[in-house]
């Protein structure tokens, strides 16, 4: 949950927002929970809540690998996108729809992007040189 607080910070997610993510738990449960782990207390959460934390925790994964600066994933999470899934909204738009299915669809395009598919270059890939068959090694 202090992991959330600390992603949920750096997106400058709203309180509202927050709650979207996480489902819409009452305020009051929201609330109890950020008290107890600010705390360092235990916090036990419900399976559907813990799978949206796990989505953002991915995005943001995802987001700290394909950009060099926070900066740069927080543009690509907030601008327009023209790929298929987002139809030319921003992908925070997904994560912030209160779907589980949105957060998740966020996460596999970008581990999809992690993995090799297509994403447009950006300053991570400035210092990279193609390869070329001399630097493929069979063990």
């Amino acid at each position: 949950m202090r992991t959330f607080i600390a992603i949920a910070d750096l997106w400058a997610l709203s309180q509202d927002e927050r709650l979207l993510v996480l489902g819409l738990p009452s305020r009051s449960t929201y609330y109890g929970w950020v008290k107890a782990a600010r705390a360092g207390d235990e916090v036990t959460l419900p399976t559907d809540t813990l799978l949206r934390i796990s989505a953002v925790l991915g995005i943001h994964k995802a987001l700290r690998i394909l950009f060099a600066v926070d900066a740069e994933g927080l543009r690509w999470l907030r601008e327009p996108h023209a790929a298929l899934p987002f139809g030319g909204q921003p992908p925070i738009a997904l994560v912030l729809g209160g779907t589980q299915d949105g957060l998740m669809l966020v996460r596999r395009f970008l581990d999809g992007a992690r993995g090799g598919l297509f994403m447009a270059p950006n300053a991570a890939d400035d210092a990279a040189s193609a390869l070329s068959d001399e630097d493929i090694v069979f063990a």
